[in-house]
């Protein structure tokens, strides 16, 4: 009986880190193919945006009107996604603002996929009297996007500003505690030095007077302390 429970207590150990291995494997397949397709779609970004950039510079008319409301667009969308992520993680109240931003991305990629199937529209003409409304709707989104942007980047400044000011005045404050706590140490031990010179001069002035030299002390001083930045002393010549 013993030995069949050990038995079964090892395969369960055994199953058990199975388990373990299989898990901890789908986790770095899943890490991996995420970075893999983060990787790809930010190729896939960046070849699209280098593309538009060329239709707008290169193309006149629909086309090249088309292609830069698109990215005006990815522009300013990227760049509020970027700021308001990042500096959500040191101020949590960009969440509001975060929240604000996903609703007003709903709208971007709207707008956007819809300027993407005008780009393949054959008639012209017909586009051509629909960007003024097209313009217009990217206009109040990327006005949205860019206020939201910049009024966290202010934040984030107005707060960077705030505590170099605090750290300024705290290290002021330190500098005159220290300033003053080496003028007292300085006056303390020339009061006391003061004080042990009268001191010493009155009991000799108390006691009898010396007659000759007086005696050499029973025990030797002793020797001055070594520092290792002195210069060893040269040993004296014998003759």
């Amino acid at each position: 009986m013993e030995a069949g429970a050990l038995i079964i207590f090892a395969l369960l150990v055994l199953f058990a880190f199975l388990g373990l291995g299989v898990w901890a494997a789908v986790k770095v397949a899943g890490a991996a193919k995420r970075g893999v397709d983060r990787t790809i779609t930010q190729a896939r970004r960046t070849v699209e945006d280098t593309a538009l950039r060329a239709k707008s510079l290169g193309q006149v008319g629909v086309p090249g009107a088309l292609a830069q409301l698109r990215l005006d667009l990815r522009t300013s969308m990227r760049a509020t996604q970027q700021a308001l992520y990042q500096g959500v993680q040191t101020d949590a109240s960009l969440k509001e603002s975060i929240g604000l931003f996903e609703r007003l991305s709903a709208h971007g990629h709207e707008l956007d996929e819809e300027l993407k199937r005008l780009e393949q529209e054959p008639d012209r003409r017909r586009i051509a009297d629909g960007l003024p409304e097209l313009r217009e709707r990217t206009a109040k989104i990327t006005e949205a996007s860019d206020s939201l942007r910049w009024a966290a980047r202010d934040r984030a400044r107005r707060f960077a500003q705030d505590d170099l000011t605090a750290l300024s005045e705290q290290i002021e404050m330190e500098s005159g505690a220290l300033r003053d706590w080496s003028r007292e140490s300085v006056d303390d031990l020339a009061a006391a030095a003061e004080a042990a010179g009268a001191t010493g001069g009155a009991a000799a002035g108390d006691g009898a007077p010396a007659a000759g030299p007086r005696p050499a002390a029973l025990n030797p001083s002793a020797p001055a302390a070594h520092y290792p930045w002195q210069k060893t002393p040269r040993p004296e010549a014998t003759t």
